[in-house]
């Protein structure tokens, strides 16, 4: 640096050359034609090399100065580009949301491009973050999280809390097994189908597996629904709920599943309910985010729209339900 001119001088060289006008260069620099020219003898001095031909008409650059100018030029370029990103930057709004894998994949990310179109200022991350109740802290803490979307029991002290939606679980398969040889007109017929088994409810921890028995499973569900001759844990097994939901769409069985994550498959096409009994969980949805943060405005603004969207799918969660447990 100590080996340049002044940025000022530059700009006003560059400028003139550019328009090959004193009088346009400072125009565009909003100073003094005089300003301009005493800004470029300052480059010239410091070269000691003319950079301008002497003229009493048109300006007409010297081989220095010629050399000069496509430099200069990107040079500027560059910076006012980063200038203008640098601004833009500091317009934009990031917010990092955490969420359990099956959930985003099924419901938040294609509701997404909803949040952007509302939205176009926030930028948002979408952060892989563990379901149950004990990493929500350390989403919040350590994973530089604004706001996270918990399936679990709503008791989480110290942090700002709002309830979505509940969730239900009820059968589900691929079109494709319907209308084929084996009828699927009662729950006993589920004896002659593949069961796809969820196991996202599953906290593994050091100390091995844990099971939650609020999450609704086979059992659960073929004893609401009176089945007496269904092998509840037979068949295929997966460790995320997202990875069972794309198993039925494949055809390869019938899951049990979680209407907030088949919901907008049902509404594709992809899958289809062959009964309408649902079983209740004692677990559901929440936003959960510091105190601090829940009035911060891009968190406000996507509390707001996670609102708007648990209504939403509220309404859209009109069915028979049979309670295995009360909230």
């Amino acid at each position: 640096m100590k080996n340049l001119p002044p940025l000022n001088a530059l700009r006003a060289f560059e400028a003139t050359a550019r328009h090959m006008s004193v009088t346009k260069a400072a125009k565009e620099l909003n100073v003094t034609p005089s300003a301009v020219s005493h800004q470029i003898k300052a480059v010239e001095d410091f070269y000691e090399l003319k950079l301008f031909q002497p003229s009493r008409r048109k300006l007409q650059l010297t081989d220095a100065g010629r050399l000069m100018v496509p430099s200069l030029s990107d040079a500027f370029n560059k910076i006012f580009m980063v200038s203008d990103q640098l601004r833009s930057m500091d317009r934009r709004k990031q917010l990092t949301v955490g969420s359990a894998g099956s959930f985003a994949m099924k419901w938040l990310i294609p509701r997404i491009p909803d949040f952007k179109e509302e939205n176009p200022d926030i930028d948002v991350r979408v952060a892989a973050a563990p379901l149950l109740k004990d990493a929500t802290e350390e989403a919040l803490t350590n994973e530089d999280v604004d706001i996270v979307v918990r399936f679990g029991p709503g008791h989480y002290a110290g942090y700002h809390v709002d309830y979505l939606f509940p969730e239900t679980a009820f059968p589900v398969c691929s079109p494709s097994l319907l209308g084929k040889d084996r009828p699927l007109d009662s729950p006993d017929d589920l004896a002659n189908f593949d069961l796809i088994h969820d196991e996202g409810y599953m906290h593994y921890t050091n100390e091995g597996v844990r099971f939650h028995t609020t999450f609704p499973d086979w059992a659960m569900w073929l004893e609401a629904a009176g089945a007496t001759n269904v092998e509840a844990t037979r068949g295929t097994r997966f460790s995320t709920s997202a990875m069972a939901i794309e198993a039925a769409i494949e055809g390869q069985g019938i899951v049990l599943g979680r209407s907030v994550l088949v919901q907008d498959d049902i509404a594709a096409g992809r899958l289809v309910k062959p009964f309408e009994l649902s079983v209740s969980n004692l677990f559901a949805y929440y936003s959960i985010c510091s105190k601090d943060n829940a009035n911060k405005s891009e968190v406000a603004v996507f509390r707001y729209w996670l609102e708007k969207m648990a209504k939403k799918n509220n309404d859209y969660q009109d069915e028979k339900v049979v309670s295995e447990a009360t909230v």
